[in-house]
């Protein structure tokens, strides 16, 4: 486990625009963190009181929706007493860990129960077939670009085989000498190539393994740890779309209507926050300016919360999963 930052900041001409600015000015060169995507619903903005409203209410909840997961998740720790190497496998949401929750993509999930064995090219000395998640405003730049991404892709091999609400996953044949090379054009295209082997043999014991696993489970632990793993779900899920209501709610207030800003999660290293920080300021500071003589002034505004949490030129929330962190 470890600590998240959600974040937003004012669509450019495009939302995509602000996440490429972010990508460039913290992965590009120095690799600060690692981002993602924060999905958020059309929600409804109301009117200026409401959301002022909204923000000092969501602020209170959020508090206290997080003292719930921490507790549950402590009364799972207690409950387990001598099996507390089985905390975190239990400290699920929504039947997965809480990374893959927050993450939830094509970049991180499994994907064995998205392909079939005809979507692959098997059993060729020469040839193999991968796996490329290629965001959906990326479709057309992949029709175009794919089959020049390395001197030996195969024509017209690409078929999409799944796509959730950001993404696709296509797959596409070279020779297995162009790998190393597709690989490299692919990122640079901003297409994330999976490393993934079609195998039966092995994604058969591996799905064997998981029901086993979800055999033991079954028998080995009682109602209250049910219970426990139902309602840390519910509690966690909650927390996250709290934060994402307040990240819309905040946006809104910040930079106006109509709603137009991209949310992301960053995922930093103790090492690089500080630099990760200093590189965000300097980044989106040209929109403290209409905040600045209010902060200066220690003077407080309605949707800022300054009182509570630090303040920064874009829109911030830390998601601190170092809580569900146990000593074995």
């Amino acid at each position: 486990m470890t600590e998240f930052w959600l974040i937003s900041a004012p669509g450019e001409k495009t939302c995509q625009q602000t996440w490429d600015k972010l990508m460039a000015a913290t992965t590009r060169t120095n690799n600060l963190s690692t981002n993602h995507k924060f999905s958020i619903p059309d929600l409804k903005v109301g009117t200026l009181d409401v959301l002022v409203g909204l923000s000092d209410e969501l602020a209170k909840l959020d508090s206290f929706v997080e003292s719930v997961v921490k507790k549950v998740a402590q009364y799972m720790a207690d409950v387990l007493e001598d099996s507390r190497d089985k905390v975190q496998e239990n400290l699920l949401a929504n039947g997965g860990t809480v990374l893959s929750m927050l993450l939830g993509s094509l970049l991180t999930r499994s994907l064995a129960d998205l392909v079939k064995k005809e979507d692959f090219v098997l059993d060729s000395e020469y040839l193999i077939t991968m796996l490329v998640v290629v965001p959906k405003i990326n479709y057309p730049d992949w029709q175009k670009t794919y089959e020049t991404l390395a001197e030996m892709v195969v024509p017209r091999s690409s078929n999409l085989l799944f796509e959730d609400s950001d993404s696709g996953l296509f797959s596409v044949t070279l020779f297995r000498k162009a790998i190393d090379d597709f690989k490299h054009k692919a990122r640079e295209n901003k297409f994330t190539v999976r490393d993934f082997q079609y195998n039966e043999e092995e994604m058969k014991a591996d799905k064997e393994e998981m029901t086993r696993l979800s055999t033991d489970k079954k028998k080995q632990f009682g109602p209250l740890v049910r219970w426990l793993k139902v309602n840390f779900s519910e509690a966690f899920i909650a927390w996250i779309h709290i934060k994402a209501l307040r990240v819309f709610v905040e946006s809104v207030l910040r930079y106006g209507l109509p709603v137009n800003f991209q949310a992301m999660l960053l995922l930093p290293s103790k090492k690089t926050m500080k630099k990760l920080r200093e590189v965000l300021n300097d980044l989106y500071k040209h929109l403290d300016s209409s905040a600045a003589a209010i902060i200066d002034s220690a003077m407080d505004i309605p949707g800022l919360n300054l009182s509570q949490q630090e303040y920064y030129p874009y829109v911030y929330y830390k998601i601190d999963c170092n809580l569900l962190e146990f000593k074995v």
